[in-house]
C-alpha cells in the first residue's frame, strides 16, 4: 500500500466509524516530518480512543505498519505511520490546536469519492 492509498484508506474508515470533519493534506513540499497527515474530530475521547483502535486494527490487516502512538490517554491521538500521520482529536482539542492551520501551504487531498463509496 502507498502512502496515497493509506490516506484514502484512513479516511475512508474514519468516516465509517463517525468520525467528523475528515481531511487530508499533502505536506511533501512543506515538511520532511511526513508526506501526508489525516486529521479527524471525534465525539469523545471514548469515540477517539475507537477511532484509534479501528485505525490500528484495519490498517494492520492492509499490511501498514504503526512506527508509534502518542497520546493514549488524552483527547488527542497520533498514530504514525512514518509518512502518514493520522491526527485524532475530541472538537475541543481540534479547535485548540488548530493545527491545520500550521500546514495550509499543504495540498488538501479531495475525500469526496472516498464519502460517498461509504454511502454506497
Amino acid at each position: 500500500m502507498n502512502d496515497l492509498e493509506l490516506t484514502l484508506s484512513a479516511a475512508k474508515i474514519l468516516d465509517l466509524r463517525k468520525a467528523v470533519d475528515v481531511r487530508a493534506i499533502e505536506i511533501t513540499d512543506c515538511s520532511i516530518l511526513a508526506d501526508y497527515f489525516v486529521f479527524a474530530t471525534a465525539t469523545s475521547t471514548t469515540h477517539v480512543k475507537a477511532l484509534s483502535g479501528e485505525l490500528e486494527d484495519k490498517l494492520a490487516e492492509r499490511g501498514a505498519q504503526l512506527h508509534h502512538i502518542e497520546g493514549r490517554s488524552s483527547g488527542w491521538i497520533l498514530l504514525d505511520y512514518g509518512t502518514v500521520v493520522i491526527h485524532l482529536f475530541t472538537e475541543d482539542q481540534r479547535e485548540y490546536y488548530k493545527l491545520e492551520r500550521l500546514w495550509e501551504d499543504g495540498k488538501e487531498i479531495d475525500l469526496t469519492s472516498v464519502f460517498e463509496e461509504n454511502k454506497k
